[in-house]
């Protein structure tokens, strides 16, 4: 069969973590964004490099790609003069003692712990017997007992259980620690952190090389992780939910000059990063409107993705009909004049990697995956106008597969990229085929999160924190106003950004971990705090205190997971 007569398939990739570096401290308050870089990041553009007729979409956050970069710097700093640590778990690999006060103690030992729990920790003999000694002792009165050998060897550990699996069968570093098991030296943790920090800064040129060599096509999201859709009009969140609670602002204040710099940034960020500008763009949480698409038109884009459930209910507000024909969807649509192609995500198959495979045998996971695309490709017109796009976070769901998805990854990419009747490509390649996308009259505000955007407002802890943010931002524009100094204007312009990411709201919420929630809290309110202080001004005394104030969900161990895009 040819390729105009296989139906295309488009693996997109999402690869984001918040901004965990305090913006008060300078030193990161989670380690995720290296502890994925090492792991998924690293793991995700090997399975690319090993398979030459692989294919996929891989899009960065601008604020991803700049933690790495930081990372990779500071790291490489240290080793060559000695300069601290940005990351105090990071740290417990270093030549300094642990910290001697018990509480810091406690909470290294603890986040030495967080770890999936029968991937990561019961996998390894060593690993689960220094774990299951550690908790015992992580509790106020229990902390005296361990010693800085005890919390060097977990934090080895951590690190070990932490690596990507293409690094850890094939890297004779990773094989002495591992056979070694414990006491490990100070030369030892050395080693570890100089991998750590070599794989960190291979990250970005790994998937410019793939890029460069046509196997990935790379796309961004708008710089900060913004809702735009909010940023744009806080009523849009009414469209999926018309009973939702807004906050007490009307909107937000100079929305649309935000969510413009934001874009701009952007590809500003990505153009220096992989030496050519984006063509797509995978809005924050896939969260999309009418006034998002405009923007990222005249932004350049030539396409944008989301999920079904926008689509379902975009097509639901003129032609009800429309909205239940299996054929309407797995295939692009054009709002209005905007002249850029929005492709929607097929949320069963994305979740099904995202939340149900990672407890099959990887072989029957992806014989299933490639079974239900085989049916599509018989139900669309070969050469048709159908793509089915899998979208899905990059990072987030490998960890609770047996090996952090080594061979259903493998097995995925080999039998996509061989199959008669299906092709793997990129969503470039599908616009550059002749695909002609569909018109859609109306566009319904939503996200891939069930086609809404409920999980970041509409809740009083998210409504306070957009209150909050709105409060902070009318502060910025009256102190900007009488600021001529542009690197004054960019800093502050830049500490905003971060303050506008999505992730903030996300997490408030009584559904969501405690333990998690404090965290990002704790980080939001930080961040502002910073804000206030590059304005000058006194910060409110609303920020000395916890936005979510609900007990929130029981902790479950590991990561909290967010496994699609």
């Amino acid at each position: 069969m040819t390729s105009a007569a296989r139906l295309p398939v488009i693996l997109l990739w999402h690869m984001h973590q918040p901004h965990y570096r305090d913006a008060l401290t300078g030193q990161y308050a989670l380690p995720w964004t290296y502890l994925h870089a090492i792991k998924d990041y690293t793991d995700m553009a090997a399975h690319l490099e090993a398979n030459p007729a692989a294919r996929a979409v891989v899009n960065f956050t601008p604020i991803l790609i700049e933690q790495i970069e930081e990372l990779a710097r500071r790291i490489a700093e240290h080793l060559q003069g000695g300069s601290p640590l940005p990351d105090p778990v990071l740290a417990l690999l270093g030549p300094d003692p642990v910290p001697t006060e018990p509480a810091v103690r406690l909470e290294l030992l603890r986040a030495c712990l967080r770890a999936q729990r029968k991937q990561m920790i019961e996998r390894f003999g060593p690993y689960l017997e220094l774990a299951t000694i550690a908790e015992t002792l992580a509790s106020p009165e229990r902390i005296p007992y361990a010693s800085d050998q005890f919390i060097h060897d977990v934090a080895v550990w951590y690190h070990l259980a932490w690596l990507g699996e293409t690094v850890r069968r094939v890297h004779p570093l990773v094989a002495r620690l591992t056979e070694r098991g414990r006491d490990f030296s100070a030369e030892q943790r050395r080693d570890l952190l100089a991998l750590i920090g070599e794989l960190v800064a291979q990250i970005v040129p790994r998937y410019r090389q793939l890029a460069e060599r046509g196997q990935c096509e790379l796309s961004v999201t708008p710089y900060g992780h913004p809702i735009i859709p909010l940023m744009l009009d806080f009523r849009c969140a009414r469209d999926a939910v018309p009973d939702m609670a807004l906050p007490a602002h009307a909107g937000y204040p100079g929305g649309a000059a935000r969510a413009a710099w934001h874009v701009q940034e952007a590809i500003r960020v990505f153009t220096r990063a992989f030496g050519s500008a984006p063509a797509g763009c995978w809005p924050a949480e896939g969260a999309i409107s009418a006034g998002t698409l405009e923007l990222l038109a005249a932004g350049g884009f030539r396409w944008a993705a989301s999920s079904a459930g926008v689509l379902r209910g975009s097509l639901a507000l003129t032609d009800p009909e429309a909205a239940e024909d299996p054929l309407a969807y797995n295939r692009p649509y054009r709002l209005g004049g905007t002249g850029m192609s929005c492709f929607f995500r097929d949320d069963t198959l994305s979740d099904l990697i995202g939340f149900s495979y990672a407890t099959w045998h990887g072989d029957d996971a992806v014989a299933n995956l490639v079974g239900e695309l085989a049916q599509m490709a018989q139900q669309y017109e070969p050469g048709g106008n159908h793509a089915v796009l899998i979208a899905l976070d990059g990072e987030n769901a490998w960890e609770h597969y047996p090996f952090n998805g080594y061979y259903f990854l493998r097995a995925l990419y080999a039998q996509l990229a061989s199959h008669p009747q299906l092709e793997l490509t990129t969503l470039s390649d599908c616009l550059a085929r002749g695909i002609q996308p569909a018109p859609l009259a109306k566009m319904l505000a939503g996200s891939w999160v069930h086609g809404t955007l409920a999980t970041w407002m509409g809740d009083p802890a998210k409504n306070r924190g957009w209150d909050l943010l709105c409060d902070a931002k009318e502060a910025y524009d009256r102190v900007l106003l009488g600021v001529t100094d542009t690197a004054q204007r960019a800093a502050a312009g830049h500490q905003l950004a971060l303050c506008e990411s999505s992730d903030w709201f996300w997490w408030f919420g009584g559904y969501n971990p405690a333990d998690a929630v404090s965290h990002f809290d704790r980080l939001y309110r930080r961040q502002l705090l910073a804000l206030y202080r590059r304005l000058n001004l006194a910060p409110p005394g609303e920020l000395a205190r916890p936005i979510s104030t609900g007990q929130g969900a029981p902790e479950r161990g590991g990561v909290m997971r967010r496994a699609s895009a």
